[in-house]
Protein backbone atom coordinates (compact mmCIF):
# COMPACT_ATOMS: atom_id res chain seq x y z
CA UNK A 1 0.00 0.00 0.00
CA UNK A 2 2.94 2.46 1.32
CA UNK A 3 4.59 1.59 -1.91
CA UNK A 4 1.77 2.14 -4.74
CA UNK A 5 1.06 5.69 -3.07
CA UNK A 6 4.63 6.65 -3.37
CA UNK A 7 4.69 5.16 -7.30
CA UNK A 8 0.89 7.05 -7.23
CA UNK A 9 2.61 9.93 -6.07
CA UNK A 10 5.66 10.23 -8.18
CA UNK A 11 3.86 9.48 -11.15
CA UNK A 12 2.23 13.55 -10.94
CA UNK A 13 5.91 14.61 -10.27
CA UNK A 14 6.15 14.57 -6.60
CA UNK A 15 9.97 14.15 -5.48
CA UNK A 16 11.85 13.49 -2.26
CA UNK A 17 14.05 16.01 -2.02
CA UNK A 18 17.42 14.77 -0.74
CA UNK A 19 19.18 15.87 2.55
CA UNK A 20 22.26 13.84 3.83
CA UNK A 21 25.14 14.95 2.35
CA UNK A 22 24.03 17.99 0.82
CA UNK A 23 24.74 21.39 1.28
CA UNK A 24 22.14 23.26 3.74
CA UNK A 25 19.80 25.23 1.49
CA UNK A 26 17.04 27.27 3.34
CA UNK A 27 14.70 27.35 0.14
CA UNK A 28 15.03 23.44 0.68
CA UNK A 29 16.13 22.31 4.03
CA UNK A 30 14.51 23.38 7.66
CA UNK A 31 18.02 23.10 10.23
CA UNK A 32 16.45 21.75 13.76
CA UNK A 33 19.69 21.22 14.88
CA UNK A 34 23.48 22.04 14.61
CA UNK A 35 26.43 19.63 15.08
CA UNK A 36 30.01 19.76 14.90
CA UNK A 37 31.05 16.75 13.02
CA UNK A 38 34.07 16.28 11.75
CA UNK A 39 33.31 13.57 8.98
CA UNK A 40 31.20 16.72 6.79
CA UNK A 41 32.28 20.29 6.24
CA UNK A 42 30.79 23.36 7.37
CA UNK A 43 27.08 24.17 5.93
CA UNK A 44 26.58 20.39 5.51
CA UNK A 45 23.20 17.98 6.06
CA UNK A 46 24.82 15.53 8.53
CA UNK A 47 21.19 13.79 9.81
CA UNK A 48 17.39 13.86 8.32
CA UNK A 49 14.41 13.95 10.82
CA UNK A 50 11.71 14.36 8.32
CA UNK A 51 11.38 13.49 4.97
CA UNK A 52 11.07 17.17 2.43
CA UNK A 53 8.97 16.74 -0.89
CA UNK A 54 8.74 18.98 -4.04
CA UNK A 55 5.98 19.30 -7.08
CA UNK A 56 7.60 19.68 -9.75
CA UNK A 57 9.60 23.12 -8.82
CA UNK A 58 7.61 23.71 -5.88
CA UNK A 59 8.51 22.87 -2.03
CA UNK A 60 5.53 20.63 -0.54
CA UNK A 61 7.20 20.37 2.60
CA UNK A 62 11.37 21.01 3.45
CA UNK A 63 13.40 18.31 5.05
CA UNK A 64 13.64 18.98 8.94
CA UNK A 65 17.75 18.05 9.46
CA UNK A 66 21.01 18.57 11.36
CA UNK A 67 23.28 21.07 9.76
CA UNK A 68 27.19 20.47 10.20
CA UNK A 69 28.64 24.00 11.92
Amino acid sequence: MYRSLLDALKNEGVEVIEAVGKEFDPHLHQAVMQAEEENFGPNIVVEEFQKGYMLKDRIIRPAMVKVNH
